[in-house]
């Protein structure tokens, strides 16, 4: 390709010493959640915000595509890129700038990862007030893009209510700076907004301006059997009410059974309906266990038979947690199983449970892991199949299922993994037209060339 040939020598002039890869050191490279991340014709990893700059205005000027990656654990193929763009890798963007702990705030840049702040964060007695499983290599910049939510996000929000202040530069090469650190700030449109959840269609986040909470003096991890899911929703109810709840995380029996198999988990039965991981924080661990004790017996008056185990130690806490984060399993027992992220408003949340699972069942016997964050409403479904078994006729039926009237009560058919290149046809089935329209307005007046990210959110033009 002597066009892309010439843009990479005009970039390796105008950036001395760049960090680019090309042909045989791309393969070297972890391609991440999806195989075709590399399919570029450079990885290219900038060092500072102005490289970065010089080689997005370059490849603007010769109409080559920019695909922007953080961690590569984007679960929608956002990151897929193909011969002719250009990936802009940001792992070289990972300074932790400031941890301010008078102010709260940390400004970093775009690469360094979830668990890199939170660790840095802890040392001042802070947190991010965002958690996910995949936080050893998430990068905050990919978060922020995705609009990623978590464990927490019923109680701090997702990460577009974390964020105060945003850098990115623009499809033309021009850096965008609003590293604001305060929490009032009406002075003119929020762009940031517009960047963060638009999974690097719209720019490349750079850095970030992150607010910090403090890290509770105690903290309580249970794990509660249920007969039902009206019955984990209500002990969500009643722990939400104690004001000390962190965490609540409802896995159902097919996949609660599934990882404590492999654990060879035995504290309580996989038959049991639904079990509901709970962690709290305070100021005492007798005060928690207390909460934790009154939790018990208020939800077994009226759901009797009720279980229940208690962390009595950090080793136990992690190995209820590790029930439900390690879903790395389903996928190396039904490599790249089709997988869906819904929203659902809660009062509705068991009604859709028990409408979707026997159409479900109808199709080919599926029988879905199912588990998530049943304190927002989110649920993680998984299909019991390879992703060689999904022709788009069976596609379309199990969306029909999973999707039908989701809109119409209030939900989405992604909570927090995105559109990307995958749920695309989702978003222009469900989306309302003005919404749509005003998304390719904004898309045309920040990228009339479509070369950031071309192929994700929206369609090709």
């Amino acid at each position: 390709m002597p066009e892309i040939d010439a843009v990479l020598a005009a970039i390796t002039a105008a950036v001395p010493g760049v960090d680019m890869r090309i042909g045989a050191d791309i393969s070297a490279l972890h391609p991440g959640e999806h195989p075709d991340n590399l399919g570029g014709s450079a990885v290219i990893a900038p060092r500072d915000v102005a490289s970065l700059s010089t080689i997005v205005g370059i490849c603007a000027q010769a109409d080559i595509p920019v695909v922007t990656h953080g961690g590569r654990t984007g679960l929608v193929g956002g990151g897929i890129s193909v011969a002719g763009e250009i990936v802009v890798s940001l792992k070289n963007l990972d300074r932790i700038i400031e941890i301010d702990p008078v102010g709260g705030v940390a400004v970093v840049e775009a690469g360094v990862t979830l668990e890199a702040l939170q660790q840095a964060a802890a040392v001042h007695g802070l947190e991010p007030g965002i958690d996910l499983a995949a936080r050893g290599s998430a990068t905050l910049g990919g978060m922020a893009s995705t609009n990623a939510g978590g464990v927490m996000a019923f109680r701090n929000g997702v990460m577009r209510h974390r964020i105060l202040g945003l850098e990115a530069v623009l499809p033309d090469g021009g850096i965008y700076r609003d590293m604001v650190r305060v929490v009032k700030n009406s002075a003119g449109y929020d762009l940031k907004h517009l960047l963060i959840g638009a999974e690097g269609t719209l720019g490349v986040i750079t850095g970030l301006v992150v607010k910090l909470d403090p890290v509770p003096a105690a903290s309580a991890t249970a794990l509660f059997g249920l007969p039902s899911t009206e019955a984990a929703l209500a002990l969500m109810g009643l722990a939400r009410a104690t004001g000390r709840l962190r965490a609540c995380e409802a896995m159902w029996s097919r996949y609660f059974g599934f990882t404590a198999q492999h654990f060879g988990w035995r504290e309580t039965s996989d038959a049991t309906p639904v079990h509901l991981a709970i962690g709290l924080g305070g100021e005492t661990d007798e005060a928690l266990l207390g909460v934790l004790a009154g939790l018990y017996e208020a939800i077994c008056e009226v759901y009797p038979d009720t279980t229940a185990v208690v962390a009595g130690s950090v080793q136990q806490a992690h190995e209820i947690w590790r029930l439900r984060e390690e879903t790395a399993l389903m996928y190396r027992a039904f490599p790249a199983a089709p997988s869906y992220d819904i929203s659902v408003p809660i009062d509705r949340l068991g009604a859709y449970l028990a409408r979707i699972a026997p159409s479900l069942e109808a199709i080919d016997g599926l029988s879905p892991f199912i588990f998530g964050h049943v304190a927002d409403g989110n649920l993680h479904i998984v299909l019991d199949r390879p992703g060689s078994w999904m022709t788009e006729a069976r596609r379309d039926a199990v969306e029909q299922v999973l999707y039908d009237g989701i809109g119409a009560m209030g939900g989405s058919f992604s909570a927090e993994h995105g559109v990307g290149s995958k749920r695309i046809h989702a978003l222009l089935a469900t989306g309302d037209p003005v919404k749509l329209a005003t998304m390719r307005a904004i898309k045309q007046a920040l990228d009339p060339k479509g070369l950031f990210n071309p192929g994700k959110v929206l369609p090709v033009a």
